[in-house]
């Protein structure tokens, strides 16, 4: 088979961490082709979306990603695409999702690119708030300034941010809780969201990745020392982890859901049994999933995107 990843520059990718040159390297090894392009090279001929994409091979030595030559490919002529674009949403990424709606019709897109256009990572996870900590989104200080004097602690986080950025701890008393409200929330012109600090983040938070809409692994990510945030990307510590009981409940309640959105690949973030938010447009983690568990996660997401693709393609052969 033939599959389009859509995502930033190939040479960005870090092999020993990448969820994409995971992708990828499971692809190859299973005898498929991949090709790379960036979400601007993106374009449609009519109601036809074509691309302008170049082979792409990955390898554990170096050069360990290597390119082939840009050329015009429209998407029918890949098996499935993989929307791999890391955040933030915004006008340009709402774009892609809607090309590639047209895409849809010709090809299998993962994750589904009307679903990822209508779940904003944060906001999503409200659908599910028995299951969340204490949760407020608002774009007014005194609300924030209020909440924070409840709680005595709370985590603000912007809702188009990713891997730890712009997440802040607000502690009641502080003087900076002023500065960072208005920073966060453009002197009350911006929504962003507010959550009871949960003080279980110094023992870490786990990554719990879904594959249509069952469980695929879990993993602990721990905070360094002198942050509170866990994220892979500001430098969390990643450990071997399994799901309770309450945590295995909530996977059973929201990861159907989720399938029946067509968010296939999901990556659900729990902080103490809680939900924090849904990473759905590129989640991340299957490399350190693989490590810490001797197993083949990759494996399973492209097997999976096998089986979709050759039901669209027997479906477009009887009609």
């Amino acid at each position: 088979m033939r599959f389009l990843f859509v995502m930033d520059p190939a040479h960005s990718m870090l092999p020993d961490k990448d969820t994409s040159f995971a992708f990828m390297e499971a692809a190859k090894e299973r005898g498929h082709q991949c090709y790379h392009c960036l979400p601007a090279q993106v374009g449609l001929r009519g109601k036809h979306v074509t691309t302008v994409s170049a082979h792409v091979e990955v390898q554990r030595m170096a050069p360990a990603v290597k390119l082939g030559v840009y050329e015009e490919h429209p998407a029918a002529d890949f098996d499935a695409i993989f929307i791999r674009k890391d955040p933030p949403f915004d006008a340009a990424y709402l774009a892609l999702t809607q090309v590639l709606d047209l895409a849809e019709a010709e090809t299998f897109v993962l994750n589904h690119p009307r679903a990822l256009r209508d779940a904003n990572e944060k906001l999503l996870a409200l659908h599910y708030l028995d299951f969340m900590p204490e949760t407020i989104v608002t774009s007014q200080p005194s609300d924030v300034f209020t909440f924070v004097d409840r709680v005595g602690e709370a985590v603000m986080k912007p809702l188009d941010g990713a891997g730890g950025s712009g997440v802040v701890r607000l502690s009641k008393g502080d003087k900076n809780v002023r500065a960072l409200t208005d920073l966060l929330t453009g002197e009350g012109k911006r929504l962003a969201m507010v959550q009871r600090f949960e003080p279980a983040i110094k023992e870490g938070d786990k990554r719990v990745l879904l594959l249509d809409g069952e469980l695929l692994g879990v993993i602990r990510r721990v905070p360094q020392e002198e942050d509170f945030r866990a994220n892979i990307h500001v430098g969390g510590r990643v450990e071997a982890t399994d799901l309770t009981p309450r945590e295995k409940e909530l996977v059973q309640a929201i990861g159907p859901s989720l399938r029946e959105r067509g968010l296939w690949f999901v990556g659900l973030d729990l902080i103490a049994e809680k939900l924090i938010e849904i990473n759905v447009t590129s989640p991340t983690g299957i490399q350190e999933l693989a490590r810490l568990t001797a197993s083949r996660p990759a494996h399973k997401v492209i097997e999976f995107v096998e089986r979709q693709a050759k039901r669209r393609g027997d479906r477009g052969q009887d009609a």
